[in-house]
């Protein structure tokens, strides 16, 4: 016997079968079993959600005869019957189904019509079923109107299409209408998970997931997709063979990505291109998956106790989505979102795929240092405007931005009571008092702060500085960047603060007492100060800081003994768990480098074949 694909061989045989569905099912079987029939269906829906198949189970529940040949209309046909059994081979001479594709003409319809006249030959009703209705001609739709509208009591009528807008509105009146909805990924993977234990096929979850994806909402696409992942894999599914056959790019080069942007760390998002390119990744789907990635990212900014449901308990890529969640600021992740979502429309119109991915990669890491600067200078211009609208203005605080004339305006240093009796008369200091906030920020800058510097004596001098500059602390020039190179990285100062609190939460996440969100706060905060029932710590991210987290951290740390209240700052952070662990892992790949690089056989393979090390390949054991 030859072989039956998935699609047809569990292709449901009753209502109860179909998942996915529920909404359409419980409508006809409740009308089913009340007997409150219409005579004519629309079923719409995309390809591959069960329109044909419900009409079949259809024409089976009005033509059951049970298995004893005394049933009557039933929800439950038995699919024993000789009418059950006809229809599910296609041979019932009472169920007649038109493909309008191909017979879209006004001589195929009327020729279907003449058989409206007779009585059924063996069923209860006749059924009438095209498929593809709405590629009839405009001819063909109005020879069949008279009889859609009032066909004989034995006659019932099952439309199905794809595309519902090309059905004429006075077809769509005379049918009763039901829209299949496209099926979620959760339904399609329990669905696939389900037939492959019957078949005894192994198969890892994260192979099905990516075939629950890839058939975008069509039970039928998912399960000839497992055929091919069946027959590519030799019988079995495993998720490299099936991201292979499926062209998806794996999750991984994915968060370095997102992880590269949010760093700004333009190496390796230029590096990471180049891998897809050389492994043949396609475009689209790289961006596809970003913008999959960043939508998760972006509900857990907004909805933090996501984390920790039950589908996240399940989704191994949820540990890393929350990391990245805590790692990009909230409205970052809507600016990527939106770019990639658009560069996919890019892709087509340059001469290369792979050169508009690059681009699109480099817009977002263009439209960093934008939001970056925007967000550092809002502060500032808030501050100004809070403190002049708040101090009266002063001789001594309008000494910057006063227009008095050229000779006055630029005192000798060693004369600093000339500068504060300079711009004394009234006129002058109206006409500063309406200056705007960015004008009198821009004049006091780093290199003529020191020029206005007055003595340690005069104390109405140094108001000057404090209300406009918010002072970093004094070890933020420590902090290294993420662009600069790898061995101009300064080392992280440690402490006893640091050493203690790297401790304390490595031994919290080894205990697997925190989790998602609340571990990424312990790893990104630092330990500012500690008291008897109050530490301090200090995070860059404000996104980090959110109620439930804070108190399931405070809860984690008693149950170490430590029965404190946590205050947290937002300000810039030099020494972090994450940032030893980062550190120690840099270190780990230089002396792992350094290894290969020095082995003699790999320098002579270099030397003779002219052979290269693919950057990003190296991993240390």
């Amino acid at each position: 016997m030859s072989y039956l694909v998935l699609a047809r061989k569990f292709r449901p045989k009753t209502f109860g079968e179909m998942v996915g569905q529920g909404h359409v099912v419980q409508a006809l079987e409740n009308a089913l079993t009340t007997q409150r029939l219409h005579h004519a269906y629309l079923f719409t829906g995309t390809r591959g959600v069960g329109k044909t198949t419900v009409s079949r189970i259809l024409a089976k529940s009005l033509n059951c005869q049970g298995p004893d040949g005394q049933g009557g209309i039933t929800a439950t046909p038995c699919g024993v019957c000789q009418a059950c059994r006809d229809i599910d081979s296609g041979r019932f001479v009472d169920y007649t189904e038109l493909d309008a594709a191909s017979n879209r003409g006004v001589d195929e319809v009327q020729s279907l019509l003449e058989q409206a006249v007779y009585k059924p030959v063996q069923g209860r009703f006749k059924v009438f079923m095209i498929d593809e209705v709405h590629m009839l001609t405009n001819t063909a739709f109005n020879a069949m109107l008279k009889t859609l509208e009032e066909p004989p009591e034995y006659l019932k009528f099952v439309l199905a299409t794809t595309d519902p807008q090309k059905v004429p509105v006075t077809v769509l009146s005379r049918c009763l209408q039901f829209n299949l909805r496209p099926m979620a990924p959760e339904t399609v993977l329990e669905h696939l998970t389900s037939v492959l234990q019957t078949e005894n096929v192994p198969a890892d979850p994260q192979a099905l997931r990516l075939l629950a994806r890839a058939a975008r909402g069509s039970m039928r696409d998912a399960l000839s997709l497992t055929d091919q992942a069946i027959a590519f894999g030799n019988g079995e599914l495993v998720e490299s063979g099936v991201r292979q056959m499926l062209g998806s790019v794996d999750r991984g080069h994915v968060f370095r990505l997102i992880e590269a942007l949010a760093q700004g760390d333009g190496k390796t998002v230029v590096e990471t291109s180049e891998a897809l390119r050389v492994d043949g990744m396609s475009a689209a789907s790289t961006l596809e998956e970003m913008t999959a990635v960043l939508q998760a990212m972006a509900v857990l900014q907004a909805v933090p106790s996501r984390a920790e449901s039950a589908d996240a308990a399940t989704d191994p890529d949820a540990a890393d989505t929350a990391r990245l969640a805590a790692l990009m600021p909230a409205d970052e992740t809507q600016l990527l979102y939106s770019l990639c979502l658009h560069g996919r429309g890019e892709l087509g119109l340059a001469p290369d795929e792979y050169a508009a991915l690059t681009m699109v990669l480099l817009r977002l890491l263009a439209f960093k240092p934008s939001s970056a600067a925007a967000s550092t200078v809002s502060p500032e211009k808030k501050t100004l405007n809070e403190t002049a609208a708040a101090a009266p203005q002063s001789p001594a605080r309008t000494v910057p931005p006063a227009p008095a004339p050229a000779p006055v305006a630029r005192p000798p240093v060693d004369a600093p009571a000339a500068a504060v009796q300079a711009p004394v008369p009234a006129p002058a200091v109206q006409a500063a008092a309406p200056a705007p906030a960015g004008h009198r920020l821009a004049v006091v800058d780093e290199p003529r702060q020191a020029d206005f510097r007055p003595d340690a004596a005069e104390a109405p001098a140094k108001v000057v500085g404090v209300p406009i500059r918010v002072q970093p602390p004094p070890s933020a020039r420590d902090i290294p960047r993420p662009d600069e190179p790898r061995s101009t990285f300064t080392p992280i100062p440690t402490s006893e603060d640091g050493d203690f609190w790297y401790a304390t939460v490595t031994q919290l996440i080894a205990a697997e007492a925190i989790s998602a969100l609340t571990r990424e706060l312990a790893l990104q905060s630092q330990l500012v100060g500690r008291d008897t029932d109050q530490w301090l710590l200090r995070i860059e991210r404000e996104t980090l800081s959110q109620p439930s987290s804070r108190e399931k951290l405070t809860a984690a740390l008693g149950g170490l003994g430590h029965d404190i209240k946590l205050a947290i700052e937002v300000g810039a952070v030099v020494d972090s768990p994450a940032r030893r662990n980062k550190q120690a892992a840099d270190e780990r790949q230089r002396v792992a480098e350094e290894a290969i690089m020095s082995d003699p056989e790999v320098q002579a393979l270099m030397r003779d074949f002219d052979a290269k090390i693919v950057p990003g390949t190296l991993k240390p054991a």
